[in-house]
Parts: structure tokens; C-alpha cells; sequence
């Protein structure tokens, strides 16, 4: 099935109609009120349905603290010059439009007994319903030798924003010949393809402008999402460029050290020009915060996204720990429609579809050569379950890869504009 930026949306708006007229709540608030923290494919898709869909009988704030979101999705394509740093760079006139009140600031508290969070520049916001999604961090000690004040040296790039400038223009000034690293995370971690895709647009910038590069990629686990995809693209577009070091070649034996630009692979230390680390991930640090997590991730009631702890507190996107589905921008905006619809039901009255949930990923392995992996989902009591799916064949013709590849720029813009609405 063919996705494009007016399917997208289209669905989208069908599976939130509001069927009922929203009543207000006499609790001695003028309207019920929802903030939501974070401002990305989550967060900022569940303020806009939510304030689009009550038609103001909803009091919405988002919280977020950066004025211009840059997706972390596409941001790769950026690294192999594909896209633009602009291209990816999203801000938030729309929802403003829409009725939702940004609040660029920062969450510092949340007190879920009196139902506040408290923000860095002292304001306090009640709330009658919390949505958390703030992405991912990083877990301490996940790569001996690194931490985030070695982010300089060795960037994550695992945000959108700096890091992936500084990471393209440290790629842009490796010698000739040089070395590139990577340290790619063990489960679960946001976007499964993603490191692999970051490869495969690293070797796509090298090939064009410093084709004797080596890619080395240390790798904590056996397999990985898309793998024969990615390994049959690399022989056929790259070869010999890449050297994938796995779990049974000890990939999972890894430290680096930032100040001599080394990488030690099972004992066998390398000097690198550039070293991508990618470690450890955990949900943001706000829902530890809040205490709404298990340790690393927050479980939450699969029909609705509630956390286990607080029905009041939702967390949506890579924070959650939901069951089947990937940490992906796809399923956190499909995550955030299901939240949405739920939340807006139980402050105005107004009628919840059954949850159902949706997820593609698409990867680009060199220009115009896209593969795709996604499924459909449905909520058990249990978690969210995967009902079917799908993955791109080896093996495929140029044609199909590139409507693949066209294929994810119609869903791109479609996201984009689902998330943030039009622009102004």
C-alpha cells in the first residue's frame, strides 16, 4: 500500500473524528486540563488531536523546550547528504494556531498527589491529565570510557539537532583513508534500523568523497533489524567498505577512549578518526521524575497508554515500554492518536474508538535504494500485540526501492504536517 503525505493525514483525521460534543468538568476548573511534555512525534501529535478534536473544551499546554524541533527520523539522510540540517527543522506555529499553548521551558517536577509539574523558570501547571513524551537518555557506564561529556568528542547523534551537525562535519573532515566508528546499542533502543541506516548513508558520503574509508561497526548483539537487507545493500553498493563486528566476533567487548580517539574491539585497540557512540538507552529523564518507571522504561496500559502507575499519567513514544512495537516516530505518532482520543474521552465524555496501532520504518541504504519493515497492532491486556507485518524482499529491482524511497518522503511530510499542523 502506497503511503503519501494526503493518505497520512486523511487516515489520521478518520480515526479521531469526535462523534460527540465535549462537556466541560464541575470540579470548579473554567475547562479540564492536559499538559503534555515533549514536543516530538508523541507529544506534540497528542496536543494538537487533543485540542483539535474537543474544539476547545480542552485546556491543552505542551511543554518543550527547544523553539525548533529537528526530527531525529531523516537525520541520517542529512549525514549522507541527502537532506539539509533545514529540512529536518520543525517549529511550533501550527499547534500554536490550532489552540495548544506552547510553553517553551523545561520540567523540573511533578508532583502526581496534587497533579502539578513544575518548570525551570518557576511556573507551576495543574493538570487533570499528564502526557509524558520526552524520548529517550542515555544509561550511565553503557560504553566504558564514555559518558556525556565525551558527546564532542564521539558524538551520539541519537537526538536531532547539534549532534548530528557535529557528527556530519566530523565525517566531512576525516582524512583520506580514514576510519570511521561505530558503537551500536544493545536492545531496546530507539529506531532498530537506525544505526544501520546511518552506516549505509556514512558509506554513501564516503563513496562520493573519500572512497579508500573503512566503516567499522562494533555491535553488542547477533542480528538486527533489516540485517540481509542492509548486508546484501552493503556487498552490492560498498564493498569492502564495511566491517560489521557482531556479538560472536565481540562486538559486545567495546570501550573507547575520547581523548586518544581509540576504540578497543575484544581487546584490540584501533585509532579511528571519527567514533559514532550509540549507547545504552532508557526513557527520558523526567519520567523517572514523575516515577513512573520500572528502572530503564515506563510500562503502560496498552489501550490507552496509561502508565502501571498513575491512570492519570500517560507516557507515549520511545519512553514507554508497551509491549511489540518498536521505539519509532511512526509508532509514537500512532501511540499519541489512541492516547489522544482516550484522554479526550474521559475529560469531555465524548465517545473511544478501540485501539488499534500502526508501524513502517523505512531505511535508505544508498540514493533512491529504500527498504521498508512495519506491522499492525492491536492492545491485549497484557501489552501491545503484534497482529501481522511485512518487510522489503532482497533481491528487489531498482524500481521498487525507488518508490520505497519516495514512499518515506510522502510519509515524512505527512508526519510532519500530522505533528505540527500547518504552518505559519
Amino acid at each position: 500500500m502506497k503511503i503519501n503525505r494526503r493518505f497520512f493525514i486523511g487516515t489520521a483525521a478518520a480515526a479521531s473524528a469526535t462523534l460527540s460534543a465535549p462537556m466541560v468538568l464541575a470540579d470548579g476548573h473554567t475547562k479540564p486540563r492536559v499538559v503534555v511534555v515533549g514536543g516530538g512525534a508523541g507529544g506534540a501529535t497528542a496536543a494538537r488531536y487533543i485540542a483539535k478534536d474537543s474544539k476547545g473544551a480542552v485546556d491543552v499546554i505542551l511543554v518543550e523546550p527547544t523553539r525548533t524541533y529537528f526530527t531525529c527520523f531523516f537525520s541520517n539522510l542529512y549525514l549522507g547528504g541527502i537532506k539539509k540540517a533545514d529540512d529536518l527543522g520543525h517549529t511550533y506555529g501550527g499547534l500554536a494556531a490550532a489552540g495548544v499553548n506552547v510553553v517553551h521551558d523545561w520540567v523540573v517536577d511533578v508532583d502526581r498527589d496534587v497533579k502539578t509539574v513544575s518548570l525551570a523558570g518557576g511556573a507551576t501547571l495543574r493538570y487533570d491529565k499528564l502526557i509524558l513524551s520526552p524520548g529517550i537518555d542515555f544509561v550511565d557506564g553503557a560504553v566504558p570510557g564514555w559518558d556525556l561529556t565525551s558527546q564532542n568528542a564521539m558524538p551520539h547523534a541519537y537526538k536531532g539537532g547539534s549532534q548530528t551537525e557535529l557528527l556530519k562535519a566530523q565525517l566531512m573532515a576525516m582524512p583520506e583513508g580514514g576510519t570511521f566508528a561505530m558503537v551500536a546499542p544493545p536492545n531496546p533502543y530507539r529506531c532498530p534500523p537506525g544505526p544501520y541506516e546511518r552506516v549505509s548513508m556514512v558509506a554513501h558520503y564516503l563513496k562520493a568523497n573519500n572512497p579508500t574509508a573503512k566503516i567499522i561497526v562494533a555491535d553488542p548483539k547477533p542480528k538486527f533489524s533489516k540485517m540481509a537487507l542492509f548486508q546484501e545493500g552493503w556487498a552490492d553498493q560498498y564493498g569492502g567498505m564495511i566491517d560489521w563486528i557482531g556479538e560472536d566476533f565481540g562486538g559486545g567487548n567495546v570501550s573507547v577512549d575520547p581523548s586518544a580517539m581509540t576504540v578497543s574491539i575484544d581487546g584490540e585497540e584501533t585509532k579511528v578518526d571519527v567514533c559514532n557512540v550509540i549507547p545504552a538507552m532508557k526513557a527520558g529523564r523526567i519520567t523517572e521524575i514523575a516515577g513512573v518507571t520500572d528502572g530503564n522504561w515506563a510500562p503502560v496500559n496498552a489501550v490507552d497508554m496509561s502508565t502501571k502507575a498513575d491512570a492519570d499519567v500517560y507516557v507515549l513514544g520511545d519512553a514507554s515500554q508497551q509491549g511489540d512495537m518498536p521505539k519509532s516516530g511512526f509508532s509514537a505518532n500512532s501511540q499519541a492518536k489512541v492516547c489522544a482520543n482516550a484522554v479526550r474521552g474521559a475529560l469531555t465524555d465524548s465517545k473511544v474508538f478501540p485501539a488499534k496501532f500502526s508501524n513502517t520504518c523505512w531505511s535508505l541504504i544508498d540514493a533512491n535504494n529504500g527498504v521498508k519493515v512495519g506491522a499492525t497492532y492491536e492492545a491485549t491486556d497484557e501489552k501491545i500485540a503484534k497482529v501481522d507485518g511485512f518487510i522489503s524482499a532482497t533481491g528487489e529491482s531498482a524500481e521498487v526501492r525507488q518508490k520505497t524511497y519516495e514512499e518515506s518522503e510522502g510519509w515524512y511530510a505527512g508526519i510532519t504536517a500530522d505533528m505540527f499542523g500547518a504552518k505559519v
